[in-house]
């Protein structure tokens, strides 16, 4: 063992990744039997001259979607045949980071010494077999037995939607984005970008995404697009929520699990982890906007990322521009804009690239799974450069809950560091929701909106964020045919509008 690494160091020893492609449900397997899979292929990975999976004293699986497991990390340790402590994690986007920076501070505290980090969805076969109205016969965890013995948790719950926006309907990730990308698009106007020029730096962007889901063995689609193919409508790529096609939402019809196996580097040496399968986290933070999109100051700012990327950067004691390889969490284009611009990188001209997999659209979208991921990614492209650092950033709910790591094959210089800047970030300005109700009659200024469109690309409902002339917001919704088909062309951010009733909203 190098001289100078305590015997506790963290160190991530093995990474795996399993897809499953086939349209044969008989044949499926469920998440947890992908997940198995994927922690198999991350024991194998490592090389180990012992077997790892039998000496995991944790086992933590990000929570699934797919299907009501119960507790989906006692079903795994089951399928692996192990008895590990089973660990579960809130819902978000962030969990798969946020594992790993719990985790490496559990070992660094002699908490644990090895352990498992996974997850996995079977969606795509899930769907399959609702539309044919298929029984599938997957495993559940005995409601009695989680009564005596519920799974552990690591992570917090974080309500994410106040009363008014569930009443309104405003809770989907597919109505959020497209207007956090129109109040982008805005604010660049100021710098003397047209809306047409921002899309088709947009659609450039998200090119090289595509890009590097193309040369990736576990991307779901391997197609290279370009910047135009992805951004024009058409009958394969429908438009969902102006101005995001089909091609630039998160593609969660998969089926995919991956898998990180994490220890102390005493323990890493002991079970015979070859050296050059070493990757070792330096530093992480966890940390939220303020939770309700209604109370955000702006939409084109994220300030959570600006203070937990600079304090991982900080903990890690680095810069930006020292770390080589970058995974920046990509469920829609605004997210990678508001991340990279945060962390001080330009998303249009930035030449690292800004993925490690090819993002959720192309490589894959697996709910709250996707990260672990890109941590394997950057595991095996940190392999590949030794030396270099590597920074994650996972996200979950509205561009809401964030998790950061920086990683490099050399070990750090300090301790591996955790930081929760959530203090600072509460202080933040907070705007204020006005109530919809007579009192409303001002006029209000469109601050951001989108235009949902059915399956057939028919446009159906505007949404926008509106703000009265005291900077209170209101949120507006309307199916009004002529002003839907007046919203889907031109820039309309600044816009004045009237509130009528129920939140319908009309130009004036």
């Amino acid at each position: 063992m190098t001289p100078r690494l305590h015997p506790r160091t963290p160190v991530i020893v093995g990474v795996g990744q399993h897809v499953q492609r086939t349209d044969d449900l008989a044949a499926a397997d469920d998440a947890t039997a992908l997940i198995a899979h994927a922690v198999r292929a991350a024991a194998s990975d490592s090389g180990a001259t012992h077997d790892l999976v039998r000496r995991a004293d944790a086992l933590a699986v990000v929570s699934t979607l797919t299907w009501r497991y119960g507790d989906p990390a006692r079903l795994v340790a089951e399928r692996l045949g192990i008895s590990p402590r089973c660990i579960v994690t809130p819902m978000g986007g962030n969990s798969p980071q946020s594992l790993v920076n719990a985790a490496a501070t559990k070992i660094l505290g002699g908490d644990i010494d090895l352990a498992i980090l996974t997850g996995g969805e079977a969606w795509r076969t899930r769907m399959r077999a609702r539309r044919l109205d298929i029984a599938l016969d997957w495993p559940k965890v005995d409601p009695t037995v989680l009564e005596s013995a519920p799974p552990e948790v690591w992570g917090h719950e974080l309500e994410m939607s106040n009363q008014a926006e569930t009443d309104l309907g405003l809770v989907m990730p597919i109505q959020v984005y497209p207007m956090f990308e129109s109040a982008i698009r805005a604010a660049r106007a100021g710098d003397g970008v047209t809306a047409d020029e921002h899309l088709a730096q947009v659609g450039d962007m998200w090119a090289r995404f595509s890009d590097v889901a193309s040369g990736n063995p576990y991307a779901w689609r391997r197609d290279s697009l370009t910047g135009n193919d992805i951004i024009t409508p058409g009958p394969d790529n429908r438009m969902v929520g102006l101005p995001y096609t089909k091609a630039m939402n998160s593609n969660n019809d998969v089926d995919m699990a991956a898998a990180v196996i994490i220890c102390s580097a005493e323990r890493a040496e002991a079970l015979g982890v070859p050296r050059d399968r070493w990757v070792f986290p330096h530093a992480g933070t966890d940390c939220h906007e303020h939770p309700f999109i209604s109370e955000r100051d702006v939409f084109y700012r994220t300030p959570a990322i600006e203070i937990g990327g600079s304090a991982v950067l900080d903990l890690a004691g680095t810069s930006i521009d020292e770390v080589a390889h970058l995974d920046l969490y990509s469920c829609f284009p605004s997210a990678v804009q508001l991340g990279a611009q945060s962390l001080g990188i330009n998303p249009y001209s930035e030449q690292r690239p800004l993925t490690q997999t090819g993002g959720l659209a192309f490589a894959g979208g697996p709910w709250n799974e996707y990260v672990m991921h890109a941590i394997a990614a950057m595991v095996a492209t940190l392999r590949d450069d030794p030396g270099s650092l590597g920074l994650v950033w996972a996200n979950g709910g509205f561009v809401t809950k964030h998790a950061f790591g920086v990683y490099s094959s050399d070990p750090p210089t300090n301790d591996f560091r955790h930081g929760e800047p959530q203090a600072d970030i509460d202080a933040l300005p907070r705007t204020e929701l006005a109530p919809l109700d007579a009192a409303i009659t001002t006029d209000c200024t469109i601050e951001a909106y989108t235009v949902m469109h059915g399956r057939d690309g028919t446009p159906e409902t505007a949404w926008a964020a509106l703000r009265l002339p005291d900077q209170r917001r209101i949120w507006g919704r309307t199916s009004e045919r002529a002003i839907v088909e007046h919203l889907v062309v031109g820039e309309h951010v600044g816009d004045v509008v009237r509130v009528v009733a129920d939140h319908a909203f009309e130009p004036i």
